[in-house]
């Protein structure tokens, strides 16, 4: 597997030649066989970051010998501070192109199906498009700011598309109704733990209603929608375009041809069955936490018929709630991104955990622990309540971590 991603990169570094790295690069033009493509992969198991697919423009002239992908889906692990830029929301992605080749291997190693809709664009519209992406390619326009939601690798290919398509698209009316959430927790249905930390880190925006062009960011919603859309100037999805001679026909079909280059290595219904057996549901969020709760719940117990309070208990427990509580406390308050707060999950993990911990350690400070047992106890209650009107989803899976922290607090509060 190493070899396949070492040789993917070497590709990927000898194609990129094909775009000269300078800003003096002028593209050739493009002859009138040349066609422009919206190349959409379906999910693949490999990473996180593969589960919602993936989007990239084909530029393909055979009398030039020109083929290339457009990718605006790279960005660099090794850059300083990766990790906490992408925690913060300031991660930056780049356009890319490279070999269409080893963009098509590299995703047919990772299983993906990759289809190919060419667009159908008039000898005007493709020059305009390719030297737009030529220009776009170019070291010092390449990096954007990565919005997951509203600025990725799909919505970037569909603006630049429909910025040089005259008359502009209209698109077929949909009227499903769907949240961010509904989509989020779709791709990572077969990932139930990548599913609860979404569902955890997720605040109350990601419930909203989305428009029709907001689905747009994920790739398969944008395939759909280019699959029926038209051009034209009808319809409340037009966006105008003047500043170009119109040469093409009002009112056809915006994608020409639809082709599967390669086909997923299996259908989404086997891999639903693959990830429903015994084993899996054995490790699921709902049952990891319910094991939980009941470990909590014999302790509780123990301590009750010996009348003993074993502090490490409750030291370890919200311990563990207040590193969770300053990861929710980073993401709502200090990050950037979009749709994290307000979260009302905030209430039961948060970094004051960390004072009852100290509390909790020292024998002399019993009065005090006592009344963060209280506080907390009125805490939890309170946000079980307001959960119910508050516009946010709910885990199942949350509910036996909450009574975990509940029936600490409250027992102690029985004892005393």
């Amino acid at each position: 597997m190493k070899l396949k991603i070492l040789y993917i990169a070497v590709l990927q570094i000898v194609a990129t030649s094909v775009l000269a790295a300078s800003s003096e690069f002028v593209a050739p033009k493009l002859s009138p066989s040349a066609k422009i493509s919206l190349l959409t992969c379906s999910p693949s198991d490999d990473d996180v970051y593969t589960l919602y697919g993936h989007t990239a423009i084909r530029v393909c002239d055979t009398a030039i010998r020109l083929d290339v992908a457009f990718n605006y889906g790279i960005f660099d692990f090794s850059k300083p501070n990766f990790i906490y830029r992408f925690a913060k929301g300031e991660t930056d992605y780049m356009l890319r192109a490279y070999d269409f080749k080893s963009f098509l291997y590299e995703y047919i190693q990772r299983g993906s199906e990759v289809t190919e809709q060419v667009l159908n664009l008039s000898p005007s519209e493709r020059e305009a498009l390719w030297q737009a992406l030529a220009l776009n390619e170019r070291p010092e326009n390449r990096v954007y700011r990565y919005n997951f939601f509203f600025d990725n690798c799909a919505t970037r290919p569909e603006a630049i598309i429909e910025k040089y398509v005259i008359g502009g698209i209209r698109f077929a009316p949909d009227t499903t109704v769907l949240t961010f959430r509904d989509i989020i927790n779709y791709c990572t249905r077969n990932h139930p733990w990548v599913t609860f930390g979404c569902d955890l880190v997720l605040g109350q925006p990601t419930d909203r209603i989305m428009t029709f062009r907001e689905k747009f960011f994920l790739p398969e919603f944008l395939k759909d929608a280019f699959e029926t859309a038209q051009r034209g100037d009808m319809g409340d999805c037009f966006v105008p375009r003047n500043d170009v001679n119109n040469d093409t026909p009002r009112n056809d079909k915006l994608t020409r041809e639809t082709i599967i280059l390669n086909e997923a290595e299996k259908t989404e219904a086997e891999k639903d069955k693959e990830y429903k057996t015994f084993t899996a549901l054995l490790t699921s969020p709902i049952v990891c936490t319910s094991l939980f709760l009941i470990i909590i719940l014999i302790i509780t117990l123990v301590e009750w018929n010996r009348k003993k309070y074993y502090a490490f208990v409750d030291c370890a427990l919200f311990t563990v709630a207040g590193l969770a509580g300053c990861v929710l406390f980073f993401l709502s308050f200090i990050s950037v991104h979009p749709s994290i707060f307000p979260n009302i999950s905030v209430l039961w993990l948060h970094p004051f955990h960390f004072i009852g911990v100290c509390f909790f350690a020292v024998k002399k400070l019993k009065k005090q622990a006592n009344w963060y047992h209280f506080i907390n106890f009125a805490v939890i209650i309170a946000m079980s309540v307001t959960w119910i009107f508050f516009p946010q989803h709910f885990n199942i899976a949350f509910a036996p971590l909450i009574a975990s922290l509940l029936l600490r607090s409250g027992k102690r509060i029985k004892v005393k």
